[in-house]
């Protein structure tokens, strides 16, 4: 298994391989090659912090009329030359009677040692791409979609503890999304947040009301004291920003 250290949206040197080449509908064969069974993170979004590495699986099977030298899927927008990820691994393509190989890949993403952008969070689009032993390759795009998300995070804080049977409990937080940029996670306003409670013994959250966080990321909502229980916010994300739930608060109701 190799791992090539590689972001063509900084034009990296394997790029050249293809430089010009725009994706050709999906399923064409044109070039020699096939793609099938094509997955990216089991289809679900790709979320990234500030700091740590993600590791994204991808699976697919290639099926080519020539022996294969190398092949993968990529993340790209606009044509094939701007794609996203830093580095990846696949497993060696070893081809069978029908010439076809079925492939496991990890792209890796890793914001603490590479550059990125907040304009590259959102949509992107698959591709696959294989390059022969005897010269020349292929790209064919897959007609998928890929979000690439910048991960959110909230925090709670509800008081006062304990709180009087009918009175007030006041329930603060925040809400903050992670900066690609700075490298720093940052006020996120106006976001929409739930506020959910679980009474003790229970199992499960309810939702008791959805609050508007200010122009700071900030959170704060009232509630009438009825049971003792656990307060949390819930952040349901967007195309460009990941889902989040706070951590839970308890508060006994006396």
């Amino acid at each position: 298994m190799g791992k090539k250290l590689w972001r063509a949206v900084v034009a990296g040197g394997a790029t050249a391989l293809f430089t010009g080449m725009a994706a050709v509908p999906a399923g064409a064969a044109e070039g020699g090659a096939s793609f099938t069974r094509v997955q990216v993170n089991g289809g679900k979004p790709i979320v990234i912090g500030v700091s740590d590495e993600v590791a994204v699986p991808a699976s697919f099977r290639v099926t080519a009329a020539h022996k294969v030298k190398w092949t993968d899927v990529f993340l790209y927008r606009g044509n094939t030359i701007d794609r996203l990820w830093h580095s990846i691994s696949t497993n060696d393509c070893v081809q069978d009677g029908s010439g076809a190989c079925d492939m496991k890949e990890t792209m890796y993403f890793d914001p603490s040692v590479w550059d990125m952008v907040n304009s590259e969070a959102g949509a992107w689009k698959v591709a696959g791409e294989v390059s022969f032993r005897s010269g020349g390759g292929d790209i064919d795009d897959e007609g998928l979609t890929a979000y690439v998300k910048r991960n959110s995070r909230l925090t709670v804080n509800a008081t006062p503890e304990p709180a009087a049977k009918g009175g007030t409990i006041t329930v603060t937080g925040k809400v903050t999304r992670a900066n690609w940029e700075t490298r720093k996670y940052g006020s996120y306003a106006d976001r929409l947040v739930t506020l959910q409670f679980k009474p003790a013994g229970a199992t499960s959250y309810t939702t008791v009301k959805k609050v508007h966080a200010n122009g700071s990321g900030a959170l704060r909502t009232t509630v009438k004291a009825a049971k003792t229980g656990t307060w949390r916010w819930v952040y349901y994300g967007n195309t460009t920003t990941g889902p989040s739930t706070s951590t839970g608060d308890n508060v006994v109701v006396r």
